[in-house]
């Protein structure tokens, strides 16, 4: 067989990295000694910006937040000879919500598929529960590691029993002297306990610190050894918080002599020297929700005495006199139960014994057997797969998303108005309407992709929309390069775009503290959402008016704005349409789409038949005079289209293509129509070529979008606009491929 596996790898730290790394030599390198012909290759996920010297085998990478490598690898997969695909499972390292951007590669995998499940929840989330079934369907095997998982998959997820597969967590076929192991770690007439693994809260490893205090009295010989560094993500949110906590902790107990902190990530090797010189090794997690322990399983096979609080996994392997139990948080208990063992050593033994027993039959070359006898299995079945529910989305056709262009646009004021070609324009400042516009955009950025250059960035232009502010409310909209205020009070539409920018925020806010500056920005602002009189400055405040609904529904009198807005615009309408003109104004103007937009989104929070009714009749009728040709033709500014007149085909500029791309994702969400997501894409390619002149207005060069084109070609200036509105699109189309692939 050749195989395919897919997961984290070495040397990236990371326990299913670990788990793949044995797997696969288990599988392809131990059987291949024993006279197997099994080939195989991984496909590797990088987290974030990470990149790792991988070994040979690591054949591809996939970005985790990147949806267009999971496309390319699946397509390396089909074509690399192999027969089937092995994947690891766990919500946290694939890209998107609840890991979603693993599924459009499972649905063009064209080869029979295993998924080992290292996280099955008991109560998972709406979306959780969705992304985990459509795996389930998808899989030809899916491989568990303890029989409660087979119960929650059955009775929970609705999987049929005869797709899964029992395998143990297997176990690396290592064995030291625990004598010679003490020795060298200078543990000689020590009582050795050890937990090891990625150090966080959940761990507990607290309780065992105060357990400590009482077992010490008796055993003043003892020592604890906390081997492991703290995991990657409680360092990326709170840093070693929870180790200096940890380490305080022991200070105050006065154990100084008696805890150690190893803060590595340490090798095979060197783990099963320390668990062959363990005593008793502890997992003290603080809740029953761990279907699936490597810790507890790597303890289990070197044949160390464990004690653990009755999770998941560790009720079931610490079964049958395997090991000793003690209640959630429970230190007094786990204070007697480690007395009583280091007090009467041929029980200590007899536990050490029964879990060596059982570690021989869970040995990596034993379990790699059973992963060869399951994809023989698979391979006999062949690919049943679901039918495949097609659009036109291809990501990759998509440039890489990339900030270089607004990275060179922006200071530390905001971000500039205006560029000569790609380079800022410094005479003419900033404005308010792309500030909101930039704030939007790196909020969605790090929403999608995670984008940590766009969370640095977000703080720049909320202040810079903090500093707009007056005191009624209002903003400013203009400011010189030399931060002189340059009006007194902005456009109705630069208004209306950075409520839109604030809604966002409080539904998609990254943290607390710029969910707070946003949510006084906004409310300072709502006292004048009524006074407005333009129809694109309504639309657009009543998106950011929905956008802050989402999260906050309980606030009638906002749905109340939102209802009252809703109804002007449907005035608007009704005053406006005839027959043969299904539209808003007696022409049309600039940012059309944003108008059906505003409706979409606000028949999703207000649920009235009329709201939605218009925003579908306008959006047809938009839709028949700018996409006639498959490809988008967006009304020029520079007459634009009046009823019974002639449209003006130039200028053309990016913000309609953005309002086009918004408002038909709008339309796919609200009424799950999966034409909209081809009509959302023909309006994103507008931005890469497919429109009236056939000519790019993204520069692969700088990253930046030119400014429209007129009808002697490009208009080559790359300001904020274009740019903005080009990678709002961007982003657009990669959460629509997501929500497409939820969704089927």
């Amino acid at each position: 067989m050749k195989i395919a596996f897919i997961g984290t790898y070495p040397p990236r730290e990371c326990g299913i990295g670990t788990f793949t790394n044995n797997l696969y030599n288990s599988v392809i390198i131990n059987n291949t000694e024993k006279g197997y012909s099994n080939d195989g290759f991984v496909v590797a996920l990088n987290d974030f910006n990470n990149k790792y010297e991988y070994p040979e085998e690591v054949k591809l990478t996939i970005r985790q937040e990147h949806q267009e490598d999971y496309i390319q690898a699946v397509k390396f997969i089909n074509h690399s000879g192999a027969e089937v695909c092995i994947l690891e499972h766990e919500f946290g390292i694939f890209g998107g919500q609840n890991g979603v951007y693993i599924l459009p590669l499972l649905h063009w995998l064209e080869i029979p598929l295993i998924v080992t499940l290292h996280t099955i929840l008991k109560t998972p989330s709406y979306n959780e529960k969705a992304v985990l079934q459509e795996i389930c369907k998808m899989a030809n095997k899916i491989v568990v590691m303890s029989h409660k998982a087979i119960d929650f998959l059955v009775n929970i997820y609705d999987v049929p029993e005869d797709k899964i597969a029992f395998i143990d967590h297997g176990v690396p076929d290592l064995q030291f002297s625990a004598e010679k192991s003490k020795k060298e770690f200078k543990l000689e007439n020590k009582k050795v306990l050890t937990t090891f693994g990625f150090i966080g809260r959940n761990k507990g490893i607290e309780t065992v610190i105060k357990a400590l205090p009482k077992v010490v009295e008796k055993h003043p010989d003892l020592i604890y050894m906390i081997l492991g560094k703290t995991h990657p993500n409680v360092l990326r949110h709170s840093g070693e918080e929870y180790r200096i906590y940890l380490m305080r902790l022991v200070k105050t107990l006065q154990l100084d002599k008696n805890v150690y902190f190893l803060n590595e990530y340490l090798d095979v090797k060197d783990l099963f020297k320390y668990l062959s010189a363990t005593d008793i090794y502890i997992t003290p997690y603080l809740n029953e929700a761990q279907i699936t322990s490597g810790t507890l399983s790597y303890a289990i096979g070197v044949g160390a005495a464990v004690v653990s609080t009755p999770y998941w996994h560790a009720a079931e392997l610490l079964a049958n006199g395997r090991g000793r139990l003690f209640n959630f948080g429970d230190s007094d208990e786990l204070s007697s139960v480690l007395t009583e063992l280091l007090d009467n050593p041929p029980e200590l033994n007899k536990l050490k014994n029964k879990a060596g027993e059982y570690g021989k039959k869970i040995t990596w070359p034993k379990t790699g057997e059973k992963y060869i006898a399951t994809a023989e299995q698979a391979i006999m079945q062949g690919t049943e797969k679901p039918e495949k529910k097609d659009t036109i989305l291809d990501l990759l056709i998509l440039p890489p998303f990339s900030l270089g262009h607004i990275n060179r646009l922006t200071d530390d004021t905001g971000i500039i108005q205006h560029a000569k070609f790609g380079i800022p324009n410094l005479k003419e400042g900033y404005c308010l309407d792309d500030n909101a516009r930039a704030l939007l955009m790196v909020l969605m950025a790090y929403r999608q992709i995670k984008d940590v250059r766009s969370l640095e960035l977000s703080p720049v232009y909320l202040s810079y929309i903090h500093y707009m502010q007056n005191k009624d409310g209002t903003f400013r909209n203009f400011l010189s390069f030399s931060r002189n205020y340059l009006d007194e009070i902005g456009s109705e539409d630069s208004f209306g775009r950075t409520i839109w920018a604030l809604g966002y925020l409080l539904g998609n806010a990254p943290n607390d503290a710029y969910y707070q500056t946003g949510r006084l920005l906004f409310f300072n602002a709502a006292p004048n959402f009524e006074k407005l009189n333009s129809i694109r400055s309504i639309a657009n405040t009543m998106i950011g008016i929905c956008y802050y609904l989402k999260t906050n529904p309980a606030d009638d009198s906002m749905t109340e704005r939102l209802r009252n807005m809703a109804h002007l615009l449907i005035k608007q309408f009704e005053e406006n349409q005839s027959d043969d003109w299904q539209w808003f104004e007696s022409l049309l103007a600039y940012d059309n789409g944003i108008l059906p937009l505003a409706l979409l989104h606000s028949a999703e929070i207000l649920n009235e038949e009329k709201v939605l009714e218009v925003a579908l009749k306008s959006m047809q009728f938009l839709t028949e005079h700018t996409l006639k040709e498959n490809y988008l033709s967006i009304i020029g500014n520079e007459k634009w289209y009046k009823k019974d007149g002639e449209r003006s085909v130039f200028a053309q500029q990016p913000i309609d293509a953005m309002s086009m791309v918004l408002m038909y994702h709008q339309a796919f969400h609200v009424t799950k129509d999966k034409e909209y997501l081809n009509k959302l894409y023909t309006s994103f390619l507008w931005f890469l070529g497919e429109n009236d002149l056939r000519l790019s207005l993204y520069d692969f060069e700088t990253k930046g979008c030119c400014d429209g084109f007129e009808s002697y070609g490009v208009n080559r200036n790359q300001g904020a606009e274009s740019s903005l509105a080009y990678l709002i699109s961007h982003l657009t189309v990669l959460q629509a491929y997501e929500e497409f692939h939820e969704n089927n």
